[in-house]
């Protein structure tokens, strides 16, 4: 297993395959580098360097009782993607993870960034506001929080189902994915798991948006009914400055899954580009 210990002493899993062009991964909540294998693989065989690793207190990494906010997550890719001296590469995050992406480059620039890619991703706010009235209203966050803490095993056994939209008419059920999407949220720290949903909930990134000053691909289905994309992808691809949006027809939040496929040849062809 390759680990990195960061400065606060915290150690993080990560994986480094191949060898060409970097393309650094950032996964979504409650899960860790293995929701990108589709990609990995995929990116790792067309001759790139795919680069993924599992967050704070998810996965293999250590689960510290601190620093589950997003700007210690953007610090800690920052630490990884220089301590790896990693050039030129294509970052790309999901979920949560695109928040992650956002942040660090709001935080540390784009020296390190050729190019981003924001996947499902929660910016630029989820938490309904008076400046963000098309968001979720906090209720919706503490019934997240109350599942979390109150029975989480059965919490994410139940998530997975509108994560991937298996409830959605014509949808085939994949028993494989909904247990490890359960596996994946009860390897994450249970007060990791509880602090992130503040973190991806709560977190302004129009800022960051707008630092964004690198390509960036925003890629979001129709039919997610995790981060609505109204209120998420077509709000990010406005405020991003070289921000280009494109819509996978009825594809849930967990499309990188589900719809690998076209995922990958969106992804390869915008990196290729």
């Amino acid at each position: 297993m390759a680990t990195f210990t960061l400065k606060d002493g915290t150690e993080l899993f990560y994986k480094d395959w191949g060898s060409g062009e970097p393309v650094v991964f950032s996964h979504g909540w409650p899960l860790n580098a293995d929701a990108w294998d589709s990609q990995m693989m995929y990116l790792a065989g067309q001759g790139y360097r795919v680069i993924a690793h599992d967050r704070r207190g998810h996965g293999r990494s250590a689960q510290p009782w601190h620093g589950n906010d997003m700007s210690r997550y953007a610090d800690d890719l920052a630490e990884l993607v220089d301590h790896l001296d990693v050039k030129d590469a294509v970052f790309i995050g999901h979920s949560t993870g695109g928040g992650e992406v956002a942040r660090y480059i709001g935080r540390h620039g784009t020296k390190r960034v050729k190019k981003a890619v924001l996947i499902s991703a929660v910016p630029p706010l989820m938490l309904k506001t008076e400046a963000n009235p098309g968001g979720l209203p906090l209720s919706i966050f503490d019934e997240i929080r109350r599942g979390v803490i109150d029975n989480r095993s059965q919490f994410f056994r139940d998530l997975a189902t509108p994560f991937f939209g298996f409830n959605r008419e014509g949808a085939k059920v994949s028993q494989g994915t909904i247990d490890w999407f359960w596996l994946a949220g009860m390897q994450c720290s249970i007060k990791s798991a509880y602090d992130c949903i503040k973190a991806f909930s709560e977190t302004e990134f129009t800022d960051d948006l707008k630092t964004m000053t690198v390509p960036t691909l925003v890629l979001q289905g129709d039919a997610d009914q995790i981060v609505p994309i109204d209120d998420s992808g077509k709000l990010s691809a406005k405020i991003v400055p070289d921000g280009s949006l494109t819509i996978v027809p009825g594809a849930p939040h967990g499309l990188c899954t589900t719809h690998a496929d076209i995922v990958n040849e969106n992804l390869l062809a915008f990196i290729r580009k």
